[in-house]
């Protein structure tokens, strides 16, 4: 697919449905199979497994976020230098990144096998739970070179225009992945081990069809990517480039993780049956997340684009349509958990004391999601520019200044509740800090030529 038929659409609202839409659905592919995960080791009616998939969860998003360095990082600088006609530079940038994911793929792969049982007790594994949670465990850093890679081919193809064979890719691995989640859990009684290997599996597939997607444009002469290791020519200031961005990307998926092993540990003071009840709103409530995550992520490319392009006013018309779609999104969730939680915890618990808690930390949640808009659209912009800082502090603030300090607070006041109750709180300060890091920024670029540096002072 040609880069400029993508990112030099004339309609605005369009412009944003051809790249967000296609990122949204691969987000929601992901949210499924993640989903599919809990509801077949639900079918087993053994909380303690239900508690080990939920305790594992900031663990696997921890290697995930290993391929937003490279992943988000080489999307941004990629995005930009197309803007700027430097393809040369671009295609090199593309051939480190790829390079750089399965090298950090094989050190988490290892890492993980010899710290297995110290990374389960960190997660919160109790006595109940610790043998589910290691099963889990082992299968998934088996599978992490091809988490990483998977994960971020997913940036690094939307940055180039592969828009269609990104959603592809996502969607692959993640049916592959529900498929074998009923063969290994229901067929074969494999618990927990079974959910992991069908998630390792699926993001195998993936990675091969990214991978022959590419050899295949590469042939076809496309003169953006070249995957031999003769053109893996890491320059300082590419390298600095990539990690700058890529680390803030990677830190909001780690520090989330963080928040949630903290969260989970609050949790777990009240029983499994707790973490089970939290586990299962927390799957339904990524549903908004993952959705605007997708939709950010989807048009950061655009921002990326348009600001390397020079074209200041396009990147603010993007940047607010984008946010209002954002809103409103979340705006339906947040109706829909509210009137609906009950029946959504439901489908995936059969006790009814659960189902009643569980659906009253669906409505509690889901007061967060018009937030997640404005939040994770400004997060983008911040990346898609260059604003390794800005992006930076908007990770540490949601998830170290305000998360864990709330929930620790709110724990000592209204105990479980308080805890549940923490995620919007949190949420909602958060939006109107990014509100007022956006309009600082936009008003500080008005009238000034736009520089690949600015966004950086």
């Amino acid at each position: 697919m040609d880069v400029s038929t993508v990112f030099e659409e004339q309609n605005v609202s369009k412009a944003i449905m051809r790249v967000g839409l296609p990122a949204m659905l691969g987000q929601l592919t992901t949210l499924i199979y993640n989903i599919a995960d809990t509801f077949f080791v639900s079918m087993t009616r053994e909380p303690a497994m239900i508690a080990a998939v939920t305790l594992c969860t900031p663990i696997l998003l921890i290697v995930m976020s290993i391929a937003s360095i490279f992943g988000m990082g080489g999307n941004s600088v990629i995005a930009r230098l197309l803007g700027e006609n430097d393809n040369p530079k671009a295609s090199r940038t593309l051939n480190f990144c790829m390079y750089a994911m399965a090298m950090a793929g094989i050190v988490i792969l290892l890492a993980g096998v010899v710290l297995m049982q110290p990374i389960a007790k960190l997660s919160g594994a109790d006595a109940e739970n610790m043998a589910y949670t290691c099963d889990y465990l082992k299968y998934i850093f088996l599978g992490a070179p091809f988490i990483i890679i998977s994960n971020g081919a997913v940036h690094l193809f939307r940055s180039i225009g592969f828009i269609k064979e990104s959603t592809i890719g996502l969607a692959l691995g993640n049916s592959i992945n529900i498929v074998f989640d009923f063969i290994f859990i229901v067929l074969w009684g494999w618990g927990t081990a079974g959910a992991a290997l069908a998630t390792s599996f699926g993001f195998f597939c993936s990675t091969v069809y990214y991978l022959v997607c590419m050899i295949r444009a590469e042939r076809k002469g496309n003169q953006l990517i070249r995957l031999s290791p003769r053109h893996f020519a890491p320059g300082k200031r590419m390298v600095t480039g990539v990690v700058a961005i890529g680390i803030p990307g990677a830190l909001i998926t780690v520090l989330l993780s963080v928040s949630n092993i903290v969260l989970n540990n609050f949790i777990g003071i009240y029983g499994s049956d707790a973490v089970a009840a939290y586990g299962i709103a927390y799957k339904i409530d990524m549903v908004p997340i993952m959705l605007s995550v997708g939709l950010s992520q989807g048009v950061a490319p655009l921002v990326g684009y348009y600001f390397g392009a020079g074209n200041h006013s396009r990147m603010t018309q993007i940047m607010r349509t984008a946010t209002v779609y954002g809103i409103l999104l979340g705006a339906v969730f947040m109706i829909a958990f509210f009137l609906f939680g009950t029946q959504l915890a439901s489908i995936f618990l059969h006790d009814e004391l659960l189902i009643e808690e569980a659906g009253y930390f669906i409505a509690i949640l889901g007061l967060s999601a018009p937030m997640l808009g404005i939040i994770n659209m400004v997060t983008s912009y911040f990346q898609a520019l260059g604003a390794a800082l800005k992006s930076l502090v908007i990770t540490v603030m949601r998830n170290a200044v305000l998360f864990i300090p709330a929930v620790i607070l709110l724990n000592s006041i209204w105990k479980l509740n308080g805890v549940i109750a923490a995620q919007p709180l949190v949420e909602t300060i958060l939006a109107l800090v990014c509100i007022v890091m956006y309009l600082r920024d936009h008003a500080m670029q008005r009238g000034m030529p736009l520089t690949a540096n600015q966004a950086k002072t």
